[in-house]
């Protein structure tokens, strides 16, 4: 699982997949969560805005899981 640190209070999920490498720009948050399942804790999840916090854990199939933390 990859380590993603909070540098502030949270990160958004499209901050996270362009931080983690899965997208090159912020941009492309809104197609890639149209084109691919996200989960966030355990629940899909479609919005880029939405704010994850330490502790939060995604998981995108065939792509990667990642942890966030402080």
């Amino acid at each position: 699982m990859n380590e993603i640190k909070l540098i502030k209070e949270y990160i958004t999920l499209g901050q996270l997949l362009q931080e983690a490498g899965v997208i090159n720009t912020g941009g492309m948050a809104k197609w890639f969560l149209s084109e691919y399942e996200v989960y966030v804790n355990g629940e899909l999840e479609d919005r880029r805005g939405r704010k994850l916090f330490d502790q939060d854990e995604i998981m995108i199939p065939g792509v990667g899981e990642f942890v966030v933390s402080s």
